[in-house]
């Protein structure tokens, strides 16, 4: 699985991973912050340019990353992810600590943690993408509506393992929560931001797609800690 991508820049490496739905031209309004580093920004599976899958698991999205990142000889990265993209950033995170310097998780998905499939809506899920939205925007952007809908199916489910094994993630991270307005429940976000060990929770109460609809906040909140 050979993405598509992006790269400008030169200085340490950041890797933006977008939600399902979307692309990687949705970072093209953040980009031009990171001066003075080497940006990467991915298709992932089954979205824009880069190749349809006959299945899309979770941790293929992770896998396929790694190994744009062996191909491109990078290592240690920052990951910046936003919904599933942050989602699949965690996930690199927890297999690969030491391939990770530090990661910013822009309202990611966290499954239940246990118990019965659900916790947040499929119908919001459905409307916000997990990044932006099916049916009529399928229509003007590239990506495989199964790959959305299979994430979406996922992500419903507990995963106690991706729990446990939040422990793992030896990277400052930076989590930021939408507020009352976005599909994720601000309690699990808390949840997950404990369980990671250098964590820290900033809400940004505008929605979802934070980096989209207020950029000059997610600037604000991104690029101090990065240069930390």
């Amino acid at each position: 699985m050979k993405l598509s991508h992006t790269t400008t820049g030169a200085g340490p490496p950041v890797v933006l991973l977008h939600g399902g739905g979307s692309g990687r031209a949705t970072w093209d309004g953040f980009r031009p912050s990171l001066a003075g580093y080497h940006v990467v920004a991915p298709d992932l599976r089954g979205h824009g340019l880069s190749p349809r899958s006959a299945s899309y698991p979770l941790p293929g999205y992770a896998d396929d990353v790694v190994e744009l990142l062996d191909a491109l000889r990078l290592d240690p990265v920052i990951l910046i992810g936003h919904s599933l993209g942050g989602y699949t950033a965690s996930l690199i995170a927890q297999r690969h600590p030491s391939r990770v310097a530090k990661l910013v998780l822009e309202d990611p998905p966290a499954p239940p943690r246990d118990g019965r499939p659900g916790g947040f809506s499929r119908a919001r899920l459905v409307l916000s993408g997990l990044g932006t939205a099916v049916g009529g925007l399928s229509t003007r952007r590239s990506f495989d509506r199964h790959a959305l809908m299979s994430a979406i199916a996922q992500l419903r489910e507990p995963d106690p393992l991706w729990w446990d094994r939040l422990e793992k993630i030896e990277a400052p991270t930076l989590v930021l929560a939408g507020g009352p307005t976005s599909h994720i429940r601000p309690d699990r976000l808390a949840a997950m931001t404990a369980a990671i060990p250098n964590a820290r929770l900033l809400t940004i109460p505008v929605g979802h797609r934070i980096h989209s609809t207020a950029l000059s906040q997610f600037r604000a909140a991104v690029l101090p800690f990065l240069a930390a």
